[in-house]
């Protein structure tokens, strides 16, 4: 079977791309692990989650949202939206389909790439020119025998019990923030520097890099952040030396956006700890010499990549870990058709 481009990944960006293609009449078709599209927003996604950014910063291309959607989407309204994209760009993913190998011919300069059907079990074969990679950096959760960030959907179930939330992230700091909700003994582990704000801020920052240099909306994210927080050092929480925008212009790094964590951590409803040295059990032993047992643990740590798995001849762009070689925003760029 002989496409223009193979996309690998129904979820948003995959989506997206097939859409912009179509606009343009060329002709692409999405291979996807999962049984349905979007499936971490449908499957994985905890249930008080809702879109970090505003709606018109996130929009998919081709499509706004409905005038009455709130500035903020929650999952649900989001995969509603998700919905009604794929029904109006008459987007038909090839569900259960996993890339076993993908391998650019010079000769030809064309991809190769084989698939197999998960439901039949019988190989597939596409030929193609291009070949989109999105199934974005995080593609499959780290094997351990402990609850993963995927799998969490609610704080209810943990009402009473002890839990260490490990990873400061966007995740990590909102599920602790639903853990204590929900009366559970909530700490969470903060490693590294990170800037704190509020979705307020970062709307604001988002419209007035419109206008206005980066450094200098960082100086006004930075003012208004120190006015609303202050000085979170004494609390485990520590900035970097760069600014908000400026760390995701240049490394991809993403500030954290706050939903009532740091208020809690404040209060000491939610508590800080360093870095974990030993697992034994329900014992943890952290950095500063601490030990303390947990009825349970959640790793907000993130993804692991697998396209190196499938990606063959792949050392001109990605590391053995499956993480692209070139920092953001040019770790994706086109050399052999790839992107």
């Amino acid at each position: 079977m002989e496409e223009v481009v193979v996309i690998v990944g129904a979820g948003p960006s995959g989506l997206a791309t097939f859409a912009c293609l179509k606009q343009l009449n060329i002709p692409s078709i999405i291979l996807e692990r999962e049984d349905c599209y979007a499936s971490l927003w449908k499957k994985r996604a905890y249930d008080r989650l809702k879109l970090h950014l505003a709606k018109q910063f996130c929009s998919l291309p081709h499509m706004p949202y409905p005038p009455n959607t709130p500035t903020f989407v929650p999952r649900a309204e989001f995969v509603e939206y998700i919905d009604s994209y794929v029904e109006k760009f008459d987007i038909n993913p090839k569900c259960n389909r996993s890339v076993e190998s993908a391998v650019y011919d010079d000769r030809q300069a064309k991809w190769k790439i084989e698939v197999k059907n998960l439901v039949t079990g019988e190989p597939e074969y596409y030929v193609v020119k291009f070949l989109v990679v999105a199934t974005s950096e995080n593609r499959k959760g780290f094997a351990r025998d402990i609850l993963h960030s995927s799998e969490f959907k609610s704080g209810k179930e943990y009402d009473g019990k002890k839990v260490l939330v490990v990873g400061c992230g966007n995740s990590g700091m909102e599920i602790a923030y639903d853990l204590s909700n929900h009366g559970a003994s909530t700490s969470i582990v903060i490693r590294s520097p990170f800037h704190i704000v509020n979705k307020e801020m970062i709307w604001l920052g988002m419209n007035l890099l419109s206008y206005l240099p980066l450094w200098l909306v960082d100086s006004i994210t930075l003012a208004l952040a120190r006015l609303a927080y202050g000085n979170l050092d004494k609390y485990g929480i520590h900035r970097p030396s760069g600014g908000p925008f400026e760390l995701k212009v240049k490394l991809g790094r993403s500030p954290v956006i706050d939903v009532g964590t740091v208020a809690k951590i404040r209060k000491g409803k939610i508590k800080v700890f360093p870095e974990i040295m030993k697992i034994e059990n329900n014992s943890i032993e952290f950095n500063n010499g601490d030990t303390q047992q947990f009825d349970a643990l959640v790793f907000a740590t993130g993804y692991q990549s697998t396209a190196n798995n499938w990606l063959k001849d792949f050392d001109y762009i990605l590391g053995k870990d499956g993480m692209p070689k070139n920092k953001f925003p040019s770790h994706w760029k086109g050399t052999n058709a790839v992107y």
